[in-house]
């Protein structure tokens, strides 16, 4: 058989063979994807309105909407936070994993995890400006804010760059207990930061929402891939098994 076909067969076989932790990956992938499209399809019919407004109020207090409901100690470490989610703060991170990824001997992932946060980012900025949504402005903001509010950028990429470095991360673990750890970080960073806009007043919930699922559903596609494609070991290029 010519080497293409054996190419063109090993990789049919490979994506068509799933294992059951791989279905599992595939059902939290279309579960984002449809619950994304189901919250955007909401918020551009105004459905969500009353219930974005009752949370933000609900974290200010009643006599003045400029004030949190928290002491200022919880607004200070909140915007420490927040800034997790920034775009330095991602890029830094991204750049230092893939470094790692690199002297590691892991050039395949190390390469793949690139390309899937950046298209992940791309993405991010492709659903703001189709949506269009303005920043919430029924409370004061306590950081500066400058474009469309659904989704998150904060929540959406701190999914698609944590849980997916995570994800690739972990796949250069020996141990169980290391790759269930990363897993649980990036969930955890992702969780907070996404809060923390809330708190901050610059995204209704339901632009929070809309992030985590758009940037799980991306990260769960890009772990999917991974896992089918991607060689564990340590080697020199992408191989397919």
């Amino acid at each position: 058989m010519p080497l293409h076909q054996q190419f063109s067969r090993r990789f049919i076989d490979r994506f068509m063979t799933f294992e059951p932790i791989s279905l599992i990956i595939f059902a939290l992938m279309a579960g984002g994807i449809f619950a994304f499209l189901t919250l955007t399809g909401e918020v551009l019919e105004g459905d969500t309105h009353a219930f974005d407004e009752e949370i933000l109020l609900a974290l200010r207090q009643a006599t003045d909407l400029a004030v949190p409901i928290a002491p200022s100690w919880v607004t200070h470490a909140v915007g420490d936070i927040t800034a997790l989610g920034g775009v330095t703060v991602l890029s830094l991170m991204t750049v230092l994993a893939v470094v790692y990824l690199l002297l590691a001997r892991q050039t395949a992932i190390a390469i793949f995890m690139f390309l899937s946060i950046a298209g992940g980012w791309v993405v991010s900025s492709a659903l703001k400006l189709g949506v269009a949504r303005p920043r919430p402005d029924i409370v004061p903001h306590l950081v500066e804010v400058h474009d469309m509010s659904f989704p998150s950028g904060h929540a959406m990429l701190s999914a698609v760059t944590y849980l997916t470095l995570a994800a690739l991360l972990s796949r250069a673990q020996q141990y169980r207990s290391t790759r269930i750890f990363l897993l649980a970080t990036g969930i955890l960073l992702t969780f907070m930061i996404g809060l923390s806009r809330l708190y901050l007043g610059v995204h209704y919930p339901t632009d929070v929402l809309g992030g985590w699922c758009a940037g799980a559903a991306w990260a769960a596609g890009c772990w999917l891939l991974a896992r089918r494609f991607i060689e564990r070991e340590p080697k020199n290029s992408i191989s397919i098994r």
